[in-house]
């Protein structure tokens, strides 16, 4: 990681408006600069990894996807209208096509998040109606999975 040298700017000090204001307004700059360069500098290996996102309407079966246990999906479900809208989804083992099980049925917008200790290759297959959805395949840590507190 690199050190970074602060030098001293020009002298506002001298009770101008404009200098003064040139003054207060570079200060923020250069913290924010600093902060940014210092943040995108540390890699956060706890984070969670996206695998894939999905979105649509109507029906699909999506792409095939590999996991290892423990990972998320993440739904949201909106719509144009309040009680017209539903999701249903469907969690398909890839290789074979066999149906595991129905991971989501709502007829309510709104949005959530799903755990899953099994890895594998799967697809998911969606049916929705006046809906618009996006769904998130993310890859946790065992460490984030013993956080996850179903509601």
């Amino acid at each position: 990681m690199r050190l970074l040298r602060l030098r001293p700017g020009p002298d506002y000090s001298h009770g101008c408006f404009t200098c003064e204001r040139l003054a207060v307004s570079r200060f923020p700059v250069s913290l924010m600069s600093m902060a940014l360069m210092l943040t995108a500098s540390f890699d956060n290996a706890d984070a969670a990894q996206r695998v894939q996102e999905f979105r649509g309407t109507g029906n699909t079966t999506t792409a095939i996807f590999r996991v290892e246990s423990p990972w998320l999906l993440d739904w949201r479900l909106d719509g144009d209208f309040e009680q017209l809208v539903a999701l249903d989804i469907s969690l398909i083992e890839a290789h074979t096509g066999k149906h595991v099980g129905r991971v989501l049925h709502t007829k309510r917008k709104g949005n959530g998040v799903k755990l899953f200790r099994t890895g594998g290759l799967y697809q998911l297959r969606i049916s929705s109606s006046l809906a618009r959805w996006t769904i998130k395949i993310d890859q946790i840590t065992p460490e984030e999975a013993e956080l996850y507190t179903p509601k």
